[in-house]
């Protein structure tokens, strides 16, 4: 018999399974409660136990997602650093195609005015883009592939601020490139002599 914390767990599952089903079918701006509790099965009042707004909803899809990422890379064997972080750069790039341009929007304008009055998808996402960055950078230097004095921060908000970089110009030219494309670009002619003074072998 399922006890009280396991079923208030799947509840909270359904919530999320049924958030990001309708994000990607009809985007951040058309995403409403109603709908997320409809989709899920469950009362609408169902929702504010485990969240306060949708934009929470959101943060936890899209924070998951980008943990998953970070894992993925970090769990890699024999791949060299330059490749790990490309396709950290990559897959990053693939989420903020996945997500969305409002949702990208959000981001950028809750990391530019963490209190702005608007609806805010996460106020934290730069500092927690920058952790996952680090994450991947410090596992280089534990593995032995980046020197013992690798600047780890330095490196991690250089890289994020690339791939932040690519967001912001993705929202302002309202999507008029590929981001992906883009971050392929950086990579073939940027990350390896970034990482080049760090290695330990060449």
């Amino acid at each position: 018999m399922a006890t009280r914390k396991e079923n208030a767990q799947k509840t909270r599952e359904k919530l999320l399974k049924a958030a990001e089903l309708l994000l990607s079918e009809k985007g951040f701006g058309a995403l409403s409660v109603d709908e997320i509790t409809r989709q899920a099965g469950v009362a609408k009042g169902t929702f504010y136990v485990y969240f306060s707004h949708k934009e929470d909803v959101v943060t936890e899809i899209c924070r998951g997602y980008f943990s998953s990422i970070a894992d993925q890379v970090s769990g890699m064997r024999d791949v060299s650093m330059a490749t790990r972080l490309r396709l950290y750069m990559r897959e990053f790039m693939a989420a903020v195609e996945k997500y969305g341009i409002h949702i990208c929007r959000e981001w950028i304008r809750s990391t530019v005015d963490p209190e702005h009055p608007g609806e805010n998808v996460d106020n934290s996402k730069w500092a927690f883009d920058v952790e996952m960055l680090r994450g991947i950078i410090r596992d280089g230097m534990t593995r032995g592939e980046l020197r013992k004095d690798t600047p780890a921060d330095l490196l991690a908000y250089l890289l994020i601020s690339q791939l932040y970089g690519m967001m912001l110009s993705w929202c302002m030219s309202d999507g008029v490139f590929e981001p992906l494309e883009w971050s392929d670009l950086f990579s073939d002619a940027e990350l390896e002599a970034i990482l080049k003074p760090y290695l330990t072998v060449s």
